[in-house]
């Protein structure tokens, strides 16, 4: 596991790609990572984009606010997915325009807001589900999101956006860009476009080890 001075500016790199990608805005979104002995999370109310690796609060395994500022709301949230799904290493939330947008035009299904549309939408991001609208930081949207953190690798919070999981902050990163890419491919084609068949998507499992 990496060093917490390598985390933090792991933390720092990554707010900033998601920020000059617009994935986020303002002050919206969050990063936590986890430790041996806790995790770290962005604050509340913190740009992604110029973020200070000093900044970044430091909670306990408990979620107990330990140092920096303090941390996002999102806090349990993040928790009830590190608890519930123990390979988690990191946790990201954004509020990326085409899958806000999506929510508001028509998710494609509520166990998957998007069709398999591409391979790597199939093999890095697998189904992603809906959440119904309850407010930011809300303890009800922790509690559900906590009881799928070890099915899928992440959900969409209907108009507010994606919350991904992985085993790096890099790799969650890099499921969040795809899944945000895939719904703008989808938008584009004004949520037209067929699935892959059913053929092409057993043959992507079998062969990459992923889930569908």
């Amino acid at each position: 596991m990496k060093d917490e001075n390598k985390l933090r500016e792991e933390i720092c790199l990554t707010g900033e790609r998601l920020f000059s990608r617009g994935y986020t805005v303002g002050s919206s979104g969050n990063i936590s990572a986890c430790l041996d002995d806790g995790w770290l999370i962005t604050p509340t109310d913190a740009c992604l984009g110029t973020l200070d690796p000093a900044d970044i609060a430091k909670v306990s395994s408990d979620g107990e606010w330990l140092t920096g500022n303090k941390p996002s709301k999102t806090l349990l949230l993040h928790k009830g997915v590190y608890q519930h799904n123990p390979a988690t290493r990191s946790v990201l939330h954004t509020h990326s325009n085409a899958l806000v947008l999506l929510t508001l035009q028509g998710v494609w299904s509520a166990e998957a807001i998007l069709p398999p549309i591409t391979p790597y939408q199939v093999m890095k991001v697998g189904k992603i589900p809906l959440i119904d609208y309850r407010y930011p930081g809300s303890p009800e949207v922790a509690t559900i999101v906590a009881g799928l953190a070890a099915t899928v690798k992440g959900v969409m919070l209907a108009r507010l956006g994606p919350v991904i999981w992985g085993n790096s902050v890099s790799q969650a990163c890099d499921i969040l860009e795809e899944l945000e890419e895939t719904a703008r491919l989808w938008v584009a084609t004004r949520r037209q476009a067929d699935p892959l068949p059913p053929q092409a998507i057993q043959e992507l499992t079998e062969k990459f080890a992923c889930h569908w």
